[in-house]
């Protein structure tokens, strides 16, 4: 060994080669021993207790693997997870027509109807993954990681080469990470707050297709965030103005004195992948040289 890797050898052994090199014997090996290192131990790090520790990992680990991984600006997909690709809807369709059942056959017609919006959300995806890769700072697509809206987004990434991350969540019922985020970009949360967190940390603009309650709790804290000056403004695009426009009547909350007309300038509403890119490129001036798109990345 040559002696001057010493000047910057470790001096002290890793915790991974710590762990690897213990081997409990006897007594010591037996359920409920408490000889193992405290942050290789299983059961103690999931005590009650050790709560705040926890969130601190589900924190700290999206963060440090997105900056090792370069992702410094995103733009995060919302969305149902019940929306369908277009040939899986078309698909259900012909199926409950062919049962014959009325009711079956509506909601499959809504369900063609509403699966327009996987195919937007996937070409957004590529639109942005394309047009800023030779970017300075390029930006990177993030969903919630799981299928409909969200596996648009990954999809329209992926089929043209770009990363993309999943921001997954445990649920009482069983969800799988969609196929087409990045591996090394592919995270599980337990913490609904953390997540949420993670979504805006590094976000440029919030894109946000129509969906249930989730989407509508991920959006109203995104709006009430920035209404409060808690985070600073961002756009935030609604796809699908009919919609929007009949699920929240914001010209009630105005006319009530509940917002302020001011509030309505916080988003504002798209209709296809073009005019949402559209709508970012003249807010950040993507079409300017790559060296002018400066830093668009502020954690909150």
């Amino acid at each position: 060994m040559d002696k001057r890797d010493e000047l910057t050898a470790r001096n002290f052994p890793s915790a991974e080669e710590e762990v690897e090199s213990l081997h409990p014997t006897g007594r010591y090996e037996q359920p409920g021993s408490a000889y193992k290192l405290a942050f290789a131990d299983h059961e103690f790090l999931l005590r009650e207790d050790l709560r705040p520790i926890r969130m601190q990992l589900e924190l700290l680990k999206p963060e440090l693997i997105q900056r090792e991984h370069g992702v410094s600006s995103t733009i995060v997909i919302f969305g149902s997870a019940r929306i369908l690709p277009p040939d899986m809807a078309a698909a259900r369709l012909r199926e409950a027509q062919a049962g014959g059942d009325a009711r079956a056959v509506r909601a499959a017609t809504t369900a063609l109807e509403m699966s327009r919006y996987y195919d937007e959300a996937r070409r957004f995806a590529a639109l942005v993954t394309r047009r800023t890769a030779e970017h300075a700072t390029p930006v990177h697509v993030v969903t919630g990681g799981g299928p409909g809206i969200m596996e648009a987004g990954n999809r329209g990434a992926h089929e043209i080469g770009g990363k993309s991350v999943g921001l997954n969540i445990v649920l009482p019922h069983e969800q799988e990470p969609n196929p087409y985020i990045t591996p090394e970009l592919c995270f599980q949360f337990h913490y609904f707050a953390l997540r949420k967190m993670h979504f805006l940390m590094r976000s440029i603009a919030l894109v946000c297709f129509p969906g249930g309650f989730g989407t509508l709790d991920e959006l109203f804290e995104v709006m009430t965030l920035q209404q409060t000056g808690k985070v600073r403004r961002r756009p935030i695009l609604l796809f699908g103005q009919e919609f929007w426009s009949r699920l929240v009547d914001f010209e009630l909350l105005v006319e009530r004195g509940m917002i302020g007309p001011e509030d309505l300038q916080l988003f504002r509403y798209v209709e296809t992948a073009e005019e949402a890119w559209a709508a970012l490129e003249s807010h950040y001036g993507f079409d300017l040289p790559a060296t002018q798109t400066g830093e668009f990345a502020a954690d909150i």
